[in-house]
């Protein structure tokens, strides 16, 4: 099913989900859940899932059957000296105490990204998603993925969820699907999904939502070359080629005293400012210490991003060569060292 916009995407997903559990004779099962930190549009019902303070203040949001569980934000949520392990099974335990306590029955869906962007680039343990998917599967809970920016290579393979070794009922995707040349988003559907949302249209005689621009002819046109070319030039082979390289570069930012945490997969990473980076103390919010890192990096000529929790996420264009890798790393570490001294006075 084709929109104009990732927001669409996951607000169709989430209608589909109540269609399909409806068609299944248990229209009570329509609760959402996802997840603190995560980004998932900014219209009603995409921003009530995403659960980023700037997209509901003032808004009256979330929507009450929405539910959030927890981020698997290792490096911020991990109890002292627990395991990367534990922790995921900590996550899966959250996330099924809080199905039981909403009630199986009443619960449709987990929405999540593979790899967490808008949040603070938030890349889950290797075993968080298949503990995830043994409680969805446990209490008949859809996992719609979220792959807006995970999907078309970024993380290494065509989709974060191949990255996670996890396998989605739905699947959302929009940006590089036309190489954000028009807008065009989908919602892609298993079998299990779509069967009886197809019968129950049958039935009615109609799948009633659709949108003015979907599948737009002209957006469509330009998603199939972009997908062409993605193909004919190996960009997700490339992607592999070249990470080793982005991580190498990324993993070098140790080197500086307020630089916490850094992490990358594919062509995706972040680096978390801290005050003290071994107890992991964060610097007053009020300093916004990652929007002024931002500035400082821009006059060196490198367009970066602040997110939320003092956190820069990298971010570049699929078809960057070794080159220009080392080139952006260049000026991002000329301009840290200029910022040391700001860093210095402001921890």
């Amino acid at each position: 099913f084709f929109a104009a916009s990732g927001s669409e995407a996951n607000d169709t997903a989430m209608k589909m989900v109540w269609y399909y559990n409806a068609a299944l004779g248990r229209p009570e099962k329509r609760k959402i859940i996802s997840r603190k930190k995560g980004y998932h549009g900014v219209t009603m019902a995409a921003a009530s899932m995403t659960a980023l303070a700037y997209a509901q203040d003032g808004f009256g949001l979330p929507l009450d059957f929405v539910k959030h569980t927890t981020a698997p934000d290792f490096y911020n949520g991990a109890a002292v000296g627990e395991s990367e392990e534990d922790f995921a099974s900590r996550c899966a335990a959250d996330l099924e105490e809080l199905i039981l306590n909403e009630g199986p029955d009443t619960v449709g869906a987990l929405f999540a990204e593979p790899v967490m962007g808008a949040g603070g680039v938030i890349i889950p343990p290797r075993t968080y998603f298949e503990k995830i998917r043994a409680v969805l599967t446990k209490y008949d809970v859809l996992l719609v993925a979220d792959e807006v920016i995970c999907g078309f290579g970024r993380t290494g393979n065509m989709w974060g969820s191949q990255t996670m070794d996890v396998r989605p009922d739905m699947l959302t995707c929009a940006k590089a699907l036309s190489s954000a040349y028009l807008p065009i988003s989908a919602v892609m559907l298993s079998e299990k999904v779509y069967a009886p949302i197809a019968k129950q249209a049958e039935t009615l005689g109609i799948f009633g939502h659709g949108y003015t621009y979907s599948a737009h002819p002209v957006c469509a046109a330009v998603a199939l070359r972009a997908q062409q070319l993605m193909q004919e030039r190996d960009i997700v082979g490339h992607v592999r080629r070249i990470a080793p390289q982005f991580k190498a570069r990324i993993e070098r930012l140790a080197r500086f005293d307020f630089i916490g945490n850094l992490r990358s997969i594919g062509l995706i990473g972040a680096m978390e400012f801290a005050a003290d980076k071994h107890s992991g103390k964060k610097f007053d919010p009020a300093h916004k210490i990652a929007a002024q890192a931002v500035a400082a990096i821009q006059k060196h000529g490198v367009i970066l991003r602040a997110l939320p929790g003092d956190i820069v996420g990298f971010c570049p264009p699929l078809i960057i060569s070794d080159v220009e890798i080392g080139d952006m790393f260049d000026r991002i570490e000329g301009a840290l060292d200029e910022f040391g001294a700001v860093a210095a006075r402001l921890g």
